[in-house]
């Protein structure tokens, strides 16, 4: 049903093919049926994903078609289920506001103010999970339908739709979704121990024992165990260990293992005194978008690798942190998370090569820094290479050298946050032995949940967080492609917020927007976005 006359067409942005974004002026606004769900856009804020998504188009981890989770003939009934080489709707950081639903309909209902929790967790991919903005049509357009059979969590019943109160801003609500997925980075929990009712290969080289195998089965009994030879592993399936531990130090070795982890899954490295001697190639960018996981021991116990997995990504107390790329939209979160983590003794390190963005990171973070009392500093490492050690790194770039400069610049017990969505196939030759010496922890998480989502929410509603301080510009859909290109060319330190319902409105950063709209400029807040200033951009420029 629907209390809303509804135009036939709208505008929106496509993704058409790799690199090729359209502004289409004329798309249909979709019907709904039975099991459907139409919304208006009130804003969506443009991510550094929606570049990768633009370049990779269905190479995307998240553009695949749904290999589990619903039936092939319910995808088909679904039109905004647009997998592979169908042009496809970016935009995933977003408000909306129900206006029709389906007559099947029964956990969503019209007038209702949403945010999107866009992660699609139980609609796997081959290689990651389903997404709106990505096999699903995302928010960039004026109208986007959605199916109630995706948007409800199996299990615990709870709605991806999210319901957000009316007082804060569209921009507020829909930069919850950036600062969530910063959040899960933090809080998610790690599988600590060999996966119960899982997959386990044991291979061992000649010279060493599967010391510690015995025990640690027993406390965690897989439901299959197979023992192979190390000349025998090329042969085995890809991707289809949950565990493997591979007592040896045999580079060749670990380079075919790497191809046999599933997603989730843990190689654990035991060298038994040895070394390997030379870089290995490892899957990091299944580290982020498989969350698959590497750890060791310099010893001859396969129990002592767990040791080194904590329980979450969470800081610890007296971390030294380097965020690097940390003047960036993301970049600037986690430095800004962890200035008020409130664990004490952190030292955060933002590094960047570009003065103008750490320049506005500075005018965010130096305040609050000062008032909770933490060690700050900003650093461009292209004028100041840093020559030190950190015991905890968060990579804001998709860039696999920078994995191997993190192991390089680690105290011992690190932990490496490959927070930045390196492409799924990318492997990167990485020093191991320094990795398992130092007795590293490298994960990556993707996306975010329903209670990252509500987590942060909370913190916006409660007034602990200003979502708002990370807005660098505006536009309407005739700027969305070049704010797109701002994020590619990174010409912008903050995020980029799109308003559909303003057709014309270009890219136009808040430094300049008081040359058009000097009313809109009076309602910033010492040069910040506010709820205020968002309804006078919607009055004058609409």
């Amino acid at each position: 049903m629907t209390t809303t006359a509804l135009p036939k067409l709208q505008f929106a942005i496509q993704l058409v093919g790799p690199g090729q974004l359209r502004l289409n002026a004329e798309k249909p606004v979709p019907a709904v049926g039975d099991h459907q769900i139409l919304a208006r856009v009130e804003c969506v804020g443009l991510c550094f994903s929606d570049l990768k998504l633009l370049k990779q188009f269905s190479a995307h981890a998240r553009k695949s078609e749904v290999v589990r989770g619903l039936p092939a003939d319910v995808l088909a009934q679904i039109p905004s289920y647009v997998p592979n080489d169908k042009p496809t709707v970016p935009g995933h950081e977003v408000t909306c506001r129900i206006i029709a639903v389906g007559p099947k309909v029964q956990h969503h209902k019209v007038g209702e103010r949403v945010l999107v929790q866009t992660d699609y967790r139980d609609l796997p991919t081959a290689n990651s999970n389903s997404a709106f903005g990505y096999n699903f049509e995302g928010a960039l357009q004026e109208y986007v339908l959605m199916d109630e059979r995706v948007v409800i969590e199996k299990g615990t019943g709870e709605r991806y739709l999210i319901p957000v109160p009316e007082h804060l801003s569209a921009s507020a609500i829909a930069l919850v979704e950036p600062w969530a997925c910063v959040e899960d980075s933090y809080v998610t929990l790690e599988r600590q121990a060999i996966k119960p009712g899982g997959r386990l290969l044991v291979v061992v080289e000649p010279g060493h024992r599967a010391e510690g195998l015995e025990a640690l089965t027993a406390a965690n009994k897989p439901a299959s165990i197979l023992n192979a030879d190390p000349s025998q592993v090329a042969a085995l399936p890809n991707e289809e260990f949950d565990d493997i531990l591979y007592f040896g130090a045999s580079a060749d070795t670990i380079n075919i293992l790497n191809d046999k982890l599933a997603a989730n899954g843990i190689i654990n490295i035991v060298l038994g005194g040895r070394r390997i001697g030379r870089p290995v190639s490892v899957g990091i960018g299944r580290i982020h978008y498989g969350m698959t996981r590497w750890i060791g021991t310099v010893g001859s116990n396969a129990a002592e690798s767990y040791a080194v997995i904590p329980q979450t990504g969470e800081f610890r107390p007296n971390d030294k942190i380097n965020v690097v790329g940390a003047g960036g939209p993301m970049g600037q979160m986690h430095v800004i998370r962890a200035i008020c983590a409130g664990i004490p003794g952190l030292k955060v390190i933002g590094s960047d090569m570009d003065d103008a963005r750490l320049e506005s990171l500075a005018k965010k973070a130096r305040p609050l820094a000062e008032r909770l009392n933490i060690e700050l500093r900003l650093v461009n490492t292209q004028n100041n290479p840093l020559g030190e050690k950190f015991s905890y790194i968060a990579l804001m770039a998709p860039v696999g050298a920078l994995v191997a400069t993190a192991i390089g610049q680690s105290l011992p017990g690190a932990i490496i946050n490959i927070f930045a969505g390196i492409p799924a196939p990318t492997r990167h030759d990485l020093d191991l032995d320094t990795y398992i010496a130092n007795r590293c922890f490298m994960f990556g998480t993707s996306g975010s949940s329903i209670r990252d989502m509500k987590i942060v929410l909370q913190k916006v509603v409660s007034g602990q967080l200003d979502t708002n301080c990370s807005v660098d510009a505006v536009s309407g859909m005739a700027g969305a492609a070049d704010g797109i290109a701002a994020v590619e060319n990174r010409t912008l330190a903050g995020k980029i917020l799109v308003y559909p319902q303003l057709h014309e409105l270009p890219l136009t950063p808040l430094s300049e927007i008081g040359r058009q709209y000097p009313t809109v400029a009076a309602r910033l807040r010492n040069g910040s976005w506010t709820k205020e200033a968002e309804q006078e951009l919607l009055r004058v420029a609409g």
